[in-house]
């Protein structure tokens, strides 16, 4: 599978672009039960001072986790999915012959409560020495709806520089570009359907909205980068 002509010409105009029914509904329900186990593993054996680094503070009712590292390397479902031909294809679309995953993660945004991701740039968290050798490969568990908390890029950011990230005292792990250069960027919302793929330039603005419905978004992500070998 590779990115037409058209869609490859949003990324290289907008810093996104989002493809839809890259992986089959039921592939990705497959994925959702054994992220689901590992989650329910994760949080029996996380200890006290790590739970405000996972736990989602937006829901009040219960724990629930907000995340998960490089699933990648802890679950073979992922890994294979990360591998996948369909998957590889595209970002070599992009990126061109010979990627490699070097960073991955889960987003649960749990039903009624699930917190929002402010505005930040991928590249900031990693300081690449090649910043267009990078590209974000976000794959929807579940539909991604304005009501879940779908994406939102700032069309075109990825043009300019990386900004000094900051962060509430109270929330370390919240590093966000800084409010008033982020208020200069109209945020377009960027919705996918379940088993969709968004690919975003590592330096694009980019943002998710709250939960406040009865239904999932979750999510997978991967950095993919050029192979240096």
């Amino acid at each position: 599978m590779k990115l037409d002509l058209a869609l490859l010409d949003t990324y290289r105009r907008a810093g996104h672009v989002t493809v839809p029914a890259v992986f089959r509904p039921e592939e990705m329900q497959a994925l959702i039960a054994d992220i689901e186990r590992w989650g329910e593993e994760f949080l029996a054996e996380l200890p006290p001072e790590k739970r405000y680094w996972y736990i989602d503070g937006g829901v009040k009712a219960r724990q629930v986790l907000r995340k998960l590292d490089n699933p990648h390397f802890h679950r073979p479902s992922v890994t294979k999915v990360a591998a996948d031909p369909r998957l590889v294809g595209l970002v070599e679309s992009i990126l061109g012959p010979g990627v490699t995953v070097y960073f991955s993660q889960v987003f649960f945004k749990p039903p009624e409560g699930g917190g929002p991701k402010v505005v930040h740039q991928d590249n900031y968290y990693f300081g690449p020495r090649d910043p267009e050798g990078i590209v974000t490969a976000w794959i929807a568990l579940d539909d991604a709806t304005l009501e879940n908390g779908c994406l939102y890029f700032g069309e075109g950011t990825h043009r300019g520089p990386v900004y000094k990230h900051v962060a509430p005292p109270d929330a370390p792990f919240d590093l966000h570009v800084p409010a008033d250069e982020a208020a200069k960027h109209p945020m377009t919302a960027a919705p996918g359907p379940r088993g969709g793929v968004s690919f975003h330039h590592g330096t694009a603005f980019h943002q998710s909205g709250p939960n406040h419905s009865p239904r999932w978004r979750r999510a997978t992500r991967a950095r993919r980068s050029r192979c240096r070998c």
